[in-house]
């Protein structure tokens, strides 16, 4: 077991396919109760390092721990009781198109096989309360859903084992600015309310500054920064520049900087 608040943590981390490096020896942990925010410009890996940390994908060299155990050295019974622990928001929201609202959040609550189906109602629709979402959208299919429903399905799924550990994968893409903006809101208030622990992959500013805690740049196929923001942009590198401190960047840096 772990003997401080690391929830994550990432050594020696390398990563490639076939001869093409992505990574070349990450090393980064991740605390409880923090929002780490990865960011880096195309191809700079981020949803792969999220990927091993979900252990969906295996690590050419190094060691992915989660909870104090080792990602890729775990029996199943321990595999499946780190999965249970965590929380997955994947871009676009990935619901089963096959499946109605109902029963993509009941999904995760049937694979424990300790439930009976009575249980498993209540808990979808305090789910779906959680999320604001009615009652009467839980016999709609994915494909009768608007992009904003889509991302508060999938939130309520990823959150339905009430999980410590939250990925959110780029949670804001493909939203208006007010939808975006609500959305934000409504991770503020869930990681208040049950003490979530967040990873998040993101490329938006305004996302970046309404909920990261601590902030990791990918670029260069390595870890080029990592802390708060006012540390972060006095290093001198060529995308910490651009991203933070370019024309686009402006408005959401001065958000951040002046806090709540």
């Amino acid at each position: 077991m772990i003997s401080d608040d690391r929830i994550i943590e990432i050594e020696g981390l390398y990563t490639r396919f076939d001869s093409h490096v992505i990574h070349e020896n990450i090393n980064l942990s991740v605390y409880k109760g923090e929002v780490l925010a990865l960011v880096g410009g195309s191809g700079s890996g981020k949803t792969t390092l999220l990927r091993q940390m979900l252990g969906l994908e295996t690590p050419a060299q190094g060691n992915v721990k989660m909870f104090g155990y080792t990602r890729y050295d775990c029996d199943l019974d321990l595999l499946r009781s780190l999965r249970n622990r965590s929380g997955v928001l994947f871009q676009q929201g990935a619901l089963f198109s096959a499946l109605t609202v109902f029963d993509n959040i009941a999904l995760p609550m049937r694979e424990l096989h300790c439930l009976d189906e009575e249980m498993i109602r209540d808990m979808v629709m305090l789910k779906l309360d959680m999320v604001d979402v009615g009652v009467q959208h839980a016999n709609k299919m994915p494909a009768e859903l608007s992009g904003g429903m889509i991302k508060r399905v999938a939130l309520a799924r990823a959150l339905a084992l009430d999980p410590e550990l939250l990925f959110l994968d780029e949670p804001t893409a493909g939203l208006d600015p007010a939808l975006s903006e609500s959305f934000v809101k409504l991770i503020q208030a869930l990681r208040k309310e049950f003490t979530l622990t967040i990873v998040m992959v993101t490329h938006d500013l305004d996302t970046l500054a309404a909920i990261s805690t601590r902030i990791a740049v990918l670029a260069d196929r390595r870890l080029v920064a990592l802390g708060k923001l006012p540390d972060i942009i006095k290093i001198d590198h060529p995308f910490i520049k651009d991203f933070f401190l370019g024309e686009r960047g402006q408005n959401a840096l001065q958000s951040l900087l002046a806090g709540p």
